[in-house]
């Protein structure tokens, strides 16, 4: 299918349409592989969680060029780790202490409508509760974003400020320290992805222990 209809005409998409595309996409796989679906039912390992946006335009396994079952995937606005969250904390739990994960991967991405919305002063609902989150975030760094004249340079530096922030949150949950505490292999990481390039911006957060959290956050 070609990707400049994704992107700009979606008229072509409708139920059916949906139903259609699953027939051609058993077709295809079994084409390639006769015993696709049967190594797919016999369960999954996936070496990564990957904790990112809802935005349709970044599908984990497209831009990392992964298949099915090589990665884990929660999605929320703006790739938020909240602590009373606990959708995202059954996830994390679930990939850290029975698939065994060595990865979680907070990924965000540029021109993100949630960050966007954030710096804003608009009322836009029931998301604005979650979105306070982001604007904390603001707040911890206002000094820095308030400095950057061009909107669009600001809010670029806000979603790469607000993936840093919830790497460190990730780092805070009890689910990750207990991990850590018990001597178990996980790093946690920080990614930006473009989507005007298709590239991912490493945001050189990178750890695998609570080294770099505060006293009063860590577990003895």
């Amino acid at each position: 299918m070609c990707a400049k209809k994704l992107l700009h005409d979606t008229s072509h998409i409708t139920y059916e349409s949906l139903l259609e595309g699953n027939e051609q996409f058993i077709a295809d796989a079994l084409a390639e592989d006769p015993k696709y679906f049967e190594k797919l039912a016999n369960g999954q390992t996936p070496p990564v969680l990957w904790i990112g946006c809802a935005d349709s335009r970044v599908p984990a396994n497209q831009i990392t060029n992964t298949a099915p079952g090589e990665i884990f995937v929660h999605r929320n606005i703006a790739n938020m780790v909240v602590h009373s969250d606990m959708n995202m904390l059954s996830v994390l739990d679930y990939a850290v202490n029975v698939l065994k994960v060595k990865h979680v991967i907070v990924t965000g991405h540029y021109g993100c409508g949630g960050v966007i919305a954030a710096m804003s002063n608009r009322e836009f609902g029931l998301i604005d509760n979650w979105l306070r989150h982001i604007k904390d975030v603001y707040r911890l760094h206002s000094a820095e974003l308030e400095a950057i004249e061009d909107h669009d340079a600001r809010a670029s530096r806000l979603v790469e400020l607000n993936v840093v922030e919830n790497v460190y949150n990730l780092c805070k949950t009890t689910i990750v320290q207990s991990a850590w505490k018990h001597g178990q292999e996980l790093s946690v990481h920080g990614w930006v992805y473009s989507l005007a390039t298709g590239k991912i911006n490493d945001m050189k957060v990178s750890t695998s222990n609570n080294t770099k959290l505060g006293d009063v956050f860590k577990f003895e």
